[in-house]
C-alpha cells in the first residue's frame, strides 16, 4: 500500500521518529497496522465537527480495511511470476546487485540489522545511507528502509511486511487500484501471478495534489497465504521534508516487481509472531450499505440538467458522483451510516438544527480537505434520533486532489440538505 492506503495508510518521518513509523506502516496497505486503516488513506482522521468524512469515521468503528478511497475491479489477470533464483529463493533486483548468502533452514526472526542487509543487497549497487528498521519480534510489523544512490541521485526505498487474511476485503483492497477520482496516479497495474498471488504496481505521488512534487512508486504483493510484501520508492531522499533529488525513483516497475517478488521477503512475513486474538476466516459478508445502491440512490436525488460524468461506491456505506452542469465538474461525496448517535456530540454543536421529530441537520463551507488548490467543501450532515446518519458534501472540482475547476460546487447547501433529509436513505438502511 499503502506502503496504505494509503489512505497510504498512511507513513515513515524520514527524521525517524515516532510520526515517521506510523506514516509507513499506513501506507503498508489499507489499515495494515491499525484497524481502519488509512488511501490513505492520507492516507485522514475521524469526521470531527460536522466535517464529511463519515466513511472514514464509519471504518474506523468497524475495523474495515479502507479509510476515504473508493477502489476498483482487478485487471491485469495475466503475466508471469519472477522466479526466484539462488538456494534461498533470492534474487537481485538489477544485473550488478549483490546477491544474498543463501540461508541453511529457514530463520525463526529477523533483527532490523538482517532485514537492512537483505535489502542493500537487493538493491542495485550504490552508496547505502540512512537506515532504519524494525525486526520481526517487535511489537509493530517489521520492516527496512535505506536511503539509495545509484550515482543518479539519492532515493528512499523501503520494505514493510505484514499479513492479510486470505479473502478478506483487506486482502482484496490491499491489492486493487485506487479511484483515480479520488487518488490520482499515473499508472497502476494489477498481476495475478501462477501461484495465486497478486501483485499491484503503482506510479502516484505522495502528494497527489502538488504533482511537480516528490514521486511515491510502490509494489505490493499479497500471496494465496495472506503474505504481505509492500515496497515503496520515492525520487527524494525522505517521503517528505527532503527536496526531490532525481527525475524519478530508482527502480523502474520491472524493478519494484523483482524486488518485492524476492523469495526472502515471505521468510520474513512468515517470522512474525502470529497473533491469538487474529481472526482465522473472512467474514462472510461486508459490512455496512452497499455503495452501488447508494450511488444510485444519489443519482436519482440530483437536480435535472446535472449530467453525471463518473459514480462509485463502496460497501461501507460510502458513495461518490462527478456531476457536470455546464459549468465544470463538481464531485459529490455521501456516507449514509446506522448507528452513529455515539459520536452525535463531535457532530452536532451549538449551530445545528432540530426538527420536529428530532432530526440533527448542519450545514457548513469550508476549505477542502486533501489540498486541491482553491477547493471548497459545502456539507449537509443529518443524524436521525435512532443513529441513521446521511452526510452529503460537494466539492467545486471534479477531485479534491485537483484545483478548484469552478467557483462553486455544482449543488447548493440548500440542494445537499433536502439530498441528506431524504426518505429514500431509510430504505437503505
Amino acid at each position: 500500500m499503502p506502503v496504505d492506503d494509503h489512505d497510504h495508510g498512511h507513513d515513515q518521518d524520514h527524521d525517524y521518529d515516532h510520526d515517521h513509523e506510523d506514516r509507513f506502516e499506513e501506507r503498508l496497505g489499507e489499515a495494515l497496522h491499525q484497524a481502519g486503516g488509512a488511501y490513505e488513506t492520507d492516507r485522514r482522521a475521524l469526521v470531527a465537527a460536522g466535517e464529511t468524512r463519515g466513511h472514514r469515521l464509519l471504518l474506523r468503528r468497524r475495523a474495515a480495511v479502507v479509510a476515504g478511497v473508493a477502489s476498483v475491479a482487478l485487471v491485469g489477470l495475466g503475466g508471469a511470476l519472477l522466479v526466484p533464483g539462488g538456494d534461498d529463493g533470492r534474487q537481485s533486483v538489477a544485473t550488478g546487485a549483490k546477491t544474498p548468502v543463501a540461508s541453511a533452514t529457514p530463520k525463526a526472526s529477523y533483527t532490523g540489522d538482517e532485514l537492512i542487509d537483505i535489502l542493500e543487497k537487493l538493491l542495485p549497487r550504490g552508496e547505502f545511507s540512512s537506515p532504519q528498521a524494525r525486526g520481526t519480534d517487535e511489537k509493530l510489523p517489521p520492516y527496512a528502509q535505506v536511503v539509495h544512490n545509484d550515482g543518479k541521485g539519492k532515493a528512499a526505498v523501503a520494505v514493510g511486511f505484514d499479513r492479510v487474511l486470505p479473502g478478506s476485503e483487506q486482502a482484496r483492497q490491499t491489492v486493487e487500484c485506487p479511484d483515480k477520482v479520488l487518488t490520482p496516479y499515473d499508472s497502476c497495474v494489477v498481476t495475478r501471478l501462477p501461484d495465486g498471488s497478486a501483485l499491484r504496481i503503482f506510479q502516484g505521488y505522495e502528494y497527489p495534489d502538488r504533482r511537480a512534487d516528490t514521486k511515491l512508486w510502490t509494489a505490493d504483493l499479497v500471496t494465496s497465504k495472506g503474505q504481505h510484501v509492500s515496497v515503496s520508492e520515492w525520487n527524494a531522499a525522505a517521503e517528505k521534508g527532503a527536496p526531490v533529488s532525481r527525475a524519478e525513483p530508482p527502480l523502474s516497475p520491472a524493478r519494484l516487481k523483482t524486488l518485492a517478488t524476492a523469495g526472502a521477503w515471505l521468510g520474513v512475513v512468515d517470522a512474525i509472531p502470529v497473533d491469538p486474538r487474529a481472526p482465522t476466516a473472512a467474514p462472510a459478508q461486508p459490512s455496512g450499505i452497499a455503495g452501488g445502491a447508494i450511488a444510485s440512490t444519489l443519482v436519482s436525488l440530483l437536480p435535472k440538467g446535472v449530467k453525471v460524468v463518473a459514480k462509485s461506491g463502496q460497501d461501507s456505506g460510502y458513495a461518490y458522483v462527478v456531476v457536470d452542469d455546464g459549468k465544470g465538474r463538481s464531485l459529490v461525496q455521501i456516507n449514509v451510516q446506522p448507528n452513529m448517535s455515539d459520536v452525535e456530540h463531535q457532530l452536532f454543536g451549538a449551530d445545528a438544527e432540530t426538527l420536529a421529530d428530532g432530526t440533527k441537520v448542519v450545514t457548513h463551507k469550508k476549505s477542502g480537505e486533501q489540498g486541491g488548490a482553491g477547493v471548497v467543501m459545502w456539507t449537509a450532515d443529518t443524524l436521525r434520533t435512532d443513529g441513521f446518519r446521511v452526510v452529503v458534501s460537494a466539492f467545486n472540482s471534479g477531485s479534491q486532489e485537483t484545483a478548484a475547476t469552478r467557483t462553486a460546487p455544482a449543488l447548493s447547501t440548500k440542494r445537499l440538505r433536502a439530498i441528506a433529509l431524504s426518505a429514500k436513505w431509510r430504505g437503505l438502511g
